[in-house]
């Protein structure tokens, strides 16, 4: 069986849900509603600064409200978003809100599919659907789908497209395989596995449980590919579809693809996109009390028409095309620099390269 390469986005497959297909072209908007979960399920990934937290993130970008929301969405062309949390079920109203707006600020092709380990009240279903969500994902609580059921078959005959999403937890074989003919005689769609990752929000629970990397530069936990692939091949005949997804192509592959999409979007004249999905400018520090006299300079000097070179109040230096930089680096006797940033809503600056001796 081929897996895919971490950066490699290949056609679909058939049966697999849409917001697995735009979530590897990057062009799905990850929308965190809350951080609220009750669950504390021993594998969890997510960072400290969002566990239980209260706020709402559009990618990486902190929200306020909606209408941030929204600017992210467009910042990045989404075609679609996932609703994640925490759990979205432990703020259904806000999760109702978020799909409604979402629908009418970008359209009803606007794709969004929502996460929930909860076996939510059915009256909830029909909210769901007339707000517009287009595909749900249960992950099920100790691998047991009894308490799902209802809930399952409602959204599936609400028109939503409804799965299940799990962690492939390689010492949970034979809850899996059970799992599959549970699976198979319910309304699911689909069954995604994503490789069991071994991160800093989960490490100790993991060392308890006894699992280990599967190599030096993944997150992956040893085994879970191996499982994941077996059942795969177990559900050949089955009445769903399976899919895999490696903690590497995650991250190499999803994420990076969703900064190339943002960064393409935003690039401002004088930046250019790395081949590590990363932004480039040259820069000159610069104290704000000399930037308009500076600014006028080198733009004459230089021939620079108007949004090829701009003056950055907050990191106080002159922000101008890395090729620039490099030619007149040697030319003046003042620090010239390249900036690497990550094209996020925050521009995270990842580094920085001085291009001549002056400090």
């Amino acid at each position: 069986m081929r897996l895919r390469m971490a950066t490699e986005i290949l056609p679909p497959e058939e049966g697999e849900a849409e917001g697995c297909i735009q979530c590897q072209e990057g062009s799905k908007m990850v929308l965190f509603v809350t951080g609220k979960c009750h669950w504390g399920c021993d594998y969890c990934p997510l960072s400290d600064n969002r566990r239980e937290s209260p706020d709402m993130f559009a990618n990486e970008r902190r929200c306020t409200d909606f209408s941030e929301v929204i600017q992210e969405a467009r910042a990045m062309n989404a075609t679609g978003t996932g609703i994640t949390g925490g759990d979205p079920l432990l703020d259904a109203q806000k999760s109702i809100e978020a799909i409604s707006v979402l629908k009418a600020e970008l359209g009803k092709q606007h794709h969004i599919h929502m996460y929930t380990s909860i076996p939510f009240e059915l009256d909830l279903v029909p909210k769901f659907a007339e707000a517009g969500l287009d595909e749900i994902r249960f992950h099920l609580l100790n691998l047991k789908i009894e308490k799902y059921l209802d809930v399952i078959s409602a959204c599936s005959k609400a028109g939503i497209y409804t799965g299940v999403e799990l962690p492939c937890e390689p010492d949970k074989r034979n809850e899996l395989i059970a799992l599959l003919d549970d699976l198979d005689a319910s309304d699911v769609s689909f069954l995604n596995l994503n490789e069991l990752e071994i991160t800093v929000g989960n490490q100790d629970n993991m060392d308890v449980r006894g699992f280990n990397l599967s190599g030096g530069i993944t997150a992956a936990a040893e085994g879970s590919a191996e499982l994941a692939l077996q059942l795969k091949q177990m559900s050949e005949k089955l009445n769903f579809h399976v899919k895999f997804c490696t903690a590497k192509y995650k991250d190499a592959g999803q994420l990076r693809n969703r900064f190339r999409r943002r960064g393409q979007a935003n690039l401002r004249p004088y930046e250019v996109l790395s081949d590590d999905d990363t932004i480039l400018f040259g820069a000159i520090p610069c104290r704000e009390q000399d930037s308009e006299a500076d600014l006028d300079e080198l733009k004459r000097e230089l021939e620079l028409p108007d949004g090829w070179i701009k003056y950055d109040l907050d990191n106080e230096r002159i922000e101008l095309p890395l090729s620039v930089a490099e030619e007149i680096a040697d030319m003046i006797e003042v620090p010239v620099q390249m900036i690497e940033i990550h094209p996020t809503y925050e521009r995270l600056e990842v580094g920085l390269v001085h291009l001549n001796e002056c400090r």
